[in-house]
C-alpha cells in the first residue's frame, strides 16, 4: 500500500482525505477488474461505473467549478490501479471542462448530466495532424453560414475517439492571426459530416482515433465563449487538467515504487534479500525522492489553482514536466529490479513502463512544458527588473 501520508499535507482539506477514500475503495473493487478485454467495452463500462458511483460528479460538476485537488486525488489513486481506469475518468473531465467553464446553461444542462452519469463519453479535439504543440498552426476551418457554423478539416490523436458522444472542436473562425482567431465548438458524435478517419493503435491500449470534418454544420448556439476565444477556452481547460497528468503519473510512480520494494524485499541473490545490495538502496531511495518531489508540485499547482490564481501555466506545466519524467525513471528502475521478467509482455512492471510513456507526450509534450517553463521566468525576471527600476 503507497504512502498517503501527503493526504495530512495543508494543500488539501478534510473534504479532500473524504474524498480519497471515496475513490480508493472504488478502485480496489472495481478498477483493475472492468479494466479487462476489448479496450472500447471496457472504457465504457469504467466510466458507467464510476458514474454510479457517483465519482464523475468531481469530473462534470453541477456546481460549474472544477475542483483541481480532487481531480488530482482521482487520478493519482486510479492510475495506482488501472491505466485505463484513470484514462476513462480523465477523459470525462478533460472532455466537458470546456463547458464546465464556459458552456451556455443550455449546453450544460443538456450535455453534463449524462457524462457525470458515465452513459455518455466524452472527448477533447485539439490536435491536428500538422498542429498539435503548436496551437496557432491549426487549420480546421469554421465559415458562418446563417445561423451556424461549416466545419471542415481534420483532428488526430483523439482520446475516445470512435466511441465518443461529443467532441469539443477547436476551428480557424479567422477573426484574427495565429491563435487569436480560433473559436470552440461542441459537436455530437452523429452530426453529419463527421466522421471516424482511422483508430490509432498505441503502445498502452487506449481508444484513440482521427476524426475528419466534411461540410459539418454546428449550430451557433454550439459555440463555447465569443468567436475569437477558442486559444483562450483551450488554454483555461489544459491549465485545470495538465496538473492532472502529473497527479496520473504519480500514481504510476507509487505503483512502481511499491513492486520495486516488493520485488527487493522478496528476490534472494548472492545469499540474501536484493534489498541489501547498496545499488538496489540508491535505487529506491531514488525513487522515493522522484514520487515525493513530484507529488510537492502537482499538489501545489492544485492548490493554487483551486486558490484562485489566475492562470498557473508555470506551475502546472512544472507539475506536468517533473511528474511525467519522474515516474518514467521510477518505472525503468522497477523494470530493471525484475530483471528478464520485467520485460515480459503485460507484466506489472512492463505495463507500467508503457502507460507512462504517453504521459510525457500528450497535453504538452516535455519540450513544450520546457518552454512554457523557460518563458515565465524570463516574463519574471522582466517584471522584476522593471520593479525595481521604478523604485530607484
Amino acid at each position: 500500500m503507497p504512502d498517503r501520508d501527503f493526504l495530512s499535507w495543508p494543500f488539501l482539506e478534510p473534504r479532500h482525505r473524504e474524498w480519497a477514500a471515496e475513490v480508493e475503495a472504488w478502485a480496489a473493487a472495481h478498477a483493475e477488474r472492468l479494466s479487462e478485454g476489448e479496450t472500447d467495452e471496457a472504457c465504457r463500462n469504467l466510466a458507467r461505473s464510476m458514474g454510479e458511483a457517483g465519482l464523475l460528479r468531481m469530473a462534470a460538476p453541477e456546481s460549474g467549478r472544477l475542483d483541481v485537488r480532487a481531480l488530482c486525488i482521482a487520478r493519482e489513486t486510479l492510475a495506482r490501479y488501472s491505466g485505463l481506469a484513470d484514462f476513462a475518468f480523465a477523459m470525462q473531465g478533460l472532455g466537458t471542462g470546456s463547458i464546465t467553464l464556459f458552456g451556455s446553461d443550455e449546453l450544460k444542462a443538456r450535455y453534463l448530466p449524462a457524462a457525470r452519469a458515465g452513459t455518455a463519453l466524452a472527448a477533447f479535439a485539439l490536435s491536428e495532424p500538422e498542429a498539435g504543440s503548436d496551437v496557432a498552426a491549426l487549420a480546421t476551418t469554421a465559415l458562418r453560414d446563417g445561423d451556424g457554423w461549416i466545419i471542415d478539416g481534420s483532428k488526430t490523436w483523439i482520446s475516445n475517439g470512435g466511441i465518443a458522444a461529443t467532441y469539443l472542436v477547436f476551428a480557424r473562425t479567422g477573426e484574427a492571426p495565429g491563435a487569436k482567431g480560433l473559436t470552440a465548438f461542441l459537436v455530437p458524435a452523429d452530426t453529419p459530416g463527421l466522421t471516424i478517419a482511422e483508430r490509432i493503435e498505441v503502445s498502452a491500449p487506449h481508444p484513440l482515433a482521427t476524426l475528419r470534418f466534411e461540410g459539418m454544420r454546428v449550430p451557433d448556439s454550439h459555440r463555447l465563449g465569443a468567436p475569437g476565444d477558442g486559444f483562450k477556452v483551450a488554454m483555461a481547460t489544459l491549465d485545470v487538467f495538465r496538473a492532472t497528468v502529473g497527479a496520473a503519473a504519480l500514481g504510476f510512480a507509487r505503483h512502481a515504487l511499491d513492486l520495486t520494494v516488493q520485488r527487493a524485499s522478496d528476490r534472494q541473490l548472492f545469499g540474501g534479500p536484493l534489498f541489501d545490495q547498496q545499488m538496489t538502496q540508491a535505487a529506491i531511495a531514488e525513487s522515493a525522492v522522484d514520487v515525493e518531489t513530484s507529488a510537492l508540485l502537482v499538489y501545489r499547482a492544485a492548490w493554487l489553482k483551486d486558490a484562485g490564481t489566475p492562470r498557473v501555466s508555470r506551475e502546472a506545466s512544472m507539475a506536468k514536466l517533473h511528474a511525467t519524467e519522474a515516474a518514467q525513471r521510477v518505472a525503468d528502475r522497477c523494470v530493471q529490479m525484475y530483471g528478464g521478467h520485467g520485460v515480459v509482455h503485460d507484466h506489472p512492471a512492463e505495463k507500467l513502463y508503457r502507460e507512462v510513456r504517453a504521459l510525457r507526450v500528450y497535453e504538452g509534450a516535455s519540450e513544450v512544458q520546457r518552454i512554457i517553463i523557460a518563458r515565465a521566468e524570463r516574463d519574471i525576471a522582466r517584471a522584476e527588473r522593471a520593479r525595481s527600476e521604478g523604485a530607484v
